[in-house]
């Protein structure tokens, strides 16, 4: 009688919506199992029935009202794009609130940048991006380009090449006996985040940096330039922050707080005290501003694999060209805007899916990240007339527009510091930031949830025909080409450290947006997917709705299964039986992480190499675990409670209470920025950071504390049975 039942609902809910998912890999098959579900047929009805409204019309009218003005975080124009939001969450049938934070944060005063020496050499900058024609480049409201976070200072010197700015550049000019104290340093775009660079330049008594873009990165190099081609055009700037987001994420008064507005001023770290605020002053420019720099440079010739695009052999310095930096910031506690939707849960209310897209940008963020909220906005939609025929998810739906995560993940990580002590019982966090910015697919995530990724992918069809996974396995063949940039967010560089399957690569977390604290301070398994392409007006003025009409999805395909993949993720994850992570493959890649960091750890210390079973042992322990329970997820019981509970404190079980040497807010065992590339993860990064510094104590102390977590991540796992 049940089986009927469930046929029934199939046949009343699938057949009308056929139409609109018609080709290859477009409907869900109620026969074909899922991970986590003891009968999927009822799931699969729900699932055809929302994969048939997220519509491509309908998200370009999103994305159009969104970056309509730009909308820096704490503006009006910002608080207008939340009462928006609020207002598609609410006609969505969600329950919403509009929650404030009072934060540190800066906008430009005066920004200069002039060339005061050599004689006959001109320069001031920034100059006014500017192309022959864009209908967005002239408001009054764009702010100039700056770097949030940086202070204000003024500063007279010479002027040092560092190429990317990463470690290894830093220490070639070391090698070359280059001198960068007292001067000011000139790296471009790319490589690591930029944050890192004035890190780096700061430790090595630098007196400022500027931070240009390079046309072999992002512009005429790779492409035709915006307006004729979606490459950076001469003037375009990128704005962006370079607080040390590796040190902490948030409000820099506020580690592991919330900076509530009630939030009394003594329990807040003064500013000119928090570590994640950089002590020189940073700026950003134009390759057309930094040409006469370079040019006019002396000193050894640059390694040649330093050598950018302009025209004329890059020098290192220093000198003879002298800069003058004029830098003056408005730092305030500014209020910002989180919009926050809520689905109760009809059964495990307390159990929350959690979901979000950040909604500030640097300018109009038409990519970056209103891409990903108009996809939003689309599943929610899906969401709510689901709920109109009848649906309630088992668990608790939370939606987030995050805001200010441009100045520093800071609105995510407010509200998941807020909510702490619920989010213990979160199932998943699904990020998406930069939704589309061109056709190729691409995901990172917790291993726990790579295949569950996959799975989604199998049932969302593809604008190019086929499911997303097809076209996501096709695009992720060795020697394909990457089209995106070098560091923006949502690039297609989703490369794992290891792989536990062989299967399409689904690439680790680091950081550089809002999964941040739900994974790496929470322990909540979390996703981020996106679709790129050529992409080079990251974090400048032309990244808007007029070049993401032109090149980066004009018919609004991709932002259509965008939403598609979202929204199922979130339905999927909120009416499973049980929890479909896969612990197997988790500890594979934890497995291979070890034997790396063991065979640089010999390499590096020889025969004084530290002993690495301990940590072996127990991630063999681990993956026994996980194998076994994958086993049971798949024949789930009748009572799957406290199957359930284990699989959901398994990766808390992965956090180290005491937290990263250094940076405690950081307390995942596995995954963290990398304090040298701040975007991209490093694995197991007590033990691999110890390593790279040197440092034989710290690394053998790393192996245990890497041991202990992953025995209590096992013996989570066996309690399940």
């Amino acid at each position: 009688m049940r089986s009927l039942r469930a046929a029934l609902v199939v046949l009343i809910f699938f057949f009308p919506f056929l139409g609109a998912l018609s080709g290859p890999g477009a409907a869900i098959d109620a026969t074909s199992p899922a991970l986590g579900f003891r009968s999927f047929a009822v799931e699969s009805a729900w699932e055809n029935r929302f994969l048939a409204i997220p519509d491509a019309k309908r998200a370009e009218e999103h994305l159009r009202v969104l970056t309509k003005a730009p909308h820096i975080a704490g503006s009006v124009e910002d608080k207008a794009t939340a009462d928006y939001v609020a207002e598609k969450f609410r006609e969505a049938g969600l329950d919403t609130e509009i929650v404030e934070y009072r934060v540190w944060m800066n906008y430009p005063s005066e920004i200069s940048v002039d060339v005061t020496a050599p004689p006959g050499v001109a320069m001031h900058g920034p100059t006014r991006e500017q192309v022959s024609e864009d209908p967005y480049q002239d408001d009054p409201r764009v702010v100039m380009p700056y770097n949030g976070m940086s202070p204000s200072g003024d500063v007279e010197a010479e002027v040092v090449y560092a190429n990317y700015g990463t470690l290894e550049d830093f220490q070639k000019l070391e090698q070359m006996k280059v001198d960068v104290r007292g001067k000011i340093v000139l790296v471009r775009y790319g490589q690591n985040f930029r944050g890192v660079k004035s890190y780096l330049a700061q430790e090595r008594g630098a007196a400022g940096v500027i931070i240009y873009s390079d046309p072999a990165d992002d512009g005429w190099k790779r492409g035709d330039k915006y307006p004729q081609g979606p490459w950076r055009p001469d003037t375009g700037v990128q704005r962006g922050s370079i607080g040390y987001m590796f040190e902490f994420p948030g409000d820099p008064t506020t580690p592991g707080i919330a900076s509530v507005p009630s939030l009394d001023d003594s329990k807040r770290t003064p500013p000119a005290q928090s570590p994640q605020l950089p002590k020189i002053p940073t700026t950003p420019l134009s390759y057309t501003d930094a040409w006469p720099v370079l040019e006019h440079l002396a000193g050894p010739d640059s390694p040649r694999e330093w050598q950018g695009a302009l025209p004329f052999t890059y020098h290192v310095g220093p000198g003879p060209v002298k800069v003058k930096m004029h830098l003056k910031q408005d730092y305030q506690f500014r209020t910002i805007w989180d919009v926050i939707g809520r689905i109760r849960g009809s059964q495990l209310p307390e159990e929350w899916v959690v979901a979000g897209n950040h909604r500030d940008a640097w300018v109009y963020g038409a990519v970056d990240p209103n891409s990903g909220t108009a996809a939003m906005l689309e599943a929610v939609h899906g969401m709510g007339e689901l709920l109109k025929s009848g649906w309630k998810p088992k668990r608790t739906v939370v939606i987030g527009s995050w805001d200010a995560e441009e100045e520093g993940l800071i609105g995510s990580t407010e509200w998941g510091e807020q909510h702490e002590s619920e989010l213990v019982n979160a199932v998943a966090y699904f990020n998406m930031d930069v939704a589309v910015s061109g056709a190729k697919f691409g995901a990172s995530s917790s291993p726990s949830l790579k295949q569950f990724l996959r799975d989604v992918t199998r049932v969302v069809p593809s604008p190019k025909g086929g499911t997303v996974y097809d076209d996501w396995r096709r695009s992720s063949q060795p020697g394909t080409v990457n089209q995106g940039p070098t560091e923006a967010i949502g690039d297609t560089r989703r490369i794992p450290a290891a792989q536990g399957k062989g299967d399409v690569p689904v690439g680790d977390l680091g950081s550089g947006s809002d999964y941040t604290v739900f994974l790496q301070h929470l322990g909540v398994p979390s996703t981020d997917v996106s679709s790129t392409g050529s992409y080079g007006v990251y974090h400048s003025v032309f990244d808007n709705f007029n070049w993401f009409k032109k090149f980066g999805d004009p018919d609004f395909a991709y932002e259509q299964e965008m939403a598609r993949v979202y929204g199922l993720e979130v339905i999927r994850m909120s009416d499973v039986d049980v929890f479909p992570y896969d612990y197997e493959e988790y500890a594979k890649e934890i497995i291979a992480y070890i034997d790396a960091a063991k065979k640089k750890a010999e390499s590096n210390f020889g025969s004084q190499a530290p002993d690495f079973k301990e940590a072996a042992e127990a991630a063999r322990r681990f993956e026994q675990a996980g194998v076994k329970t994958l086993a049971r997820e798949k024949v789930p019981p009748a009572d799957p409670a406290r199957l359930n509970q284990a699989l959901r404190q398994a990766e808390r079980a992965l956090l180290i209470p005491e937290g990263l040497p250094g940076r405690a807010w950081f307390r995942h065992s596995v995954y963290a920025p990398g304090q040298y590339t701040g975007y991209a993860a490093v694995v197991i990064p007590g033990v691999n950071e110890a390593i790279d510094k040197r440092d034989l104590a710290r690394t053998r102390q790393q192996i245990a504390v890497l041991a202990a977590a992953l025995d209590r991540a096992a013996k989570t796992l066996e309690s399940g049975r």
